[in-house]
C-alpha cells in the first residue's frame, strides 16, 4: 500500500494521505500533507493558541500517545514546543472542509508585511515555476513604512536574462499585490543549510544588519 506519512521526530505521524487519496480525479489532495491519523488530536491555533477557521492559516499542533515528552535537558525549549498541552510544530497550515491539511510554510519563515501574513513559499512556488529561474527564495526586509518588505532573491538559468519587473508582476498577478515583492535581487547563487536548502538565516542577515531587531 502506498501513502504519505506526515510528522517530525517530536510527534510521528501527524497526518496521512492515504493510498485512495492519489487519485488523478482529486488532484488538489496531491498538495495535502492528509487527513490527521485516528491516535492525534491536531489543531491549526492562531498566536493565541486559539483555533482558526476553516480555510485559514494556522500552527499545526498536535497531543497523542507519539508526541515526546519533552527534549533531554532542555526544558525551557521544552516548555516552548509543548506549550498548553500541545506540540507547536512550527508548520502553518491550512484545512479544507473535507478535514485534509495543506502546509504552506514554515512559521517563523512567515513574512508580516503591513499586517498581512505572507508566507514566502508560495511566493516561491510562482518564481519558480519560471522558465528562466533556477532558484528563488523569499524573505522579509525591513521597511519603514511596512514593518517588513517582501523580497525576492533568484538565480538565473545558465544563460538567462531576468526582468525583475516581470517577475514581481508574475506574482502580483497570480497572488495578488500583497504577495508581490517589493524588489528582486538577481544573484549568481543562494546560500544553503547542510541538506540543500535556502538557509534563510543567513541571507537575512545581509538585509537585517545594524537592524537591533530581526522582524518588522
Amino acid at each position: 500500500m502506498f501513502c504519505q506519512l506526515y510528522g517530525q521526530t517530536e510527534g510521528y505521524p501527524i497526518s496521512v494521505l492515504r493510498k485512495g487519496d492519489h487519485d488523478a480525479a482529486a488532484a488538489d489532495l496531491f498538495a495535502s500533507c492528509g487527513h490527521p491519523v485516528s491516535s492525534m488530536a491536531v489543531a491549526l491555533l492562531d498566536e493565541d493558541d486559539q483555533p482558526v477557521k476553516d480555510g485559514e492559516a494556522g500552527e499545526i499542533c498536535a497531543r497523542g500517545p507519539q508526541v515526546m515528552d519533552e527534549y533531554w535537558r532542555r526544558p525551557e525549549q521544552t516548555e516552548e514546543t509543548l506549550a498548553k498541552g500541545w506540540l507547536h510544530t512550527g508548520d502553518m497550515a491550512w484545512r479544507d472542509d473535507r478535514g485534509y491539511l495543506y502546509i504552506v510554510d514554515r512559521k517563523k519563515d512567515m513574512i508580516v508585511s503591513g499586517g498581512f501574513n505572507v508566507f514566502p513559499r508560495e511566493v516561491e512556488d510562482v518564481l519558480a515555476a519560471h522558465p528562466d529561474v533556477a532558484m528563488a527564495a523569499v524573505i522579509g526586509v525591513p521597511d519603514e513604512k511596512w514593518g517588513e518588505a517582501v523580497k525576492a532573491v533568484v538565480v538565473p538559468k545558465a544563460g538567462a536574462k531576468l526582468d525583475t519587473q516581470a517577475l514581481i508582476e508574475r506574482v502580483k498577478a497570480s497572488k495578488g499585490p500583497v504577495h508581490a515583492p517589493k524588489s528582486v535581487d538577481v544573484v549568481d547563487a543562494i546560500p544553503l543549510t547542510a541538506i540543500g536548502k535556502p538557509d534563510k538565516k543567513v541571507l537575512r542577515e545581509r538585509y537585517w544588519q545594524g537592524q537591533s531587531r530581526r522582524v518588522g
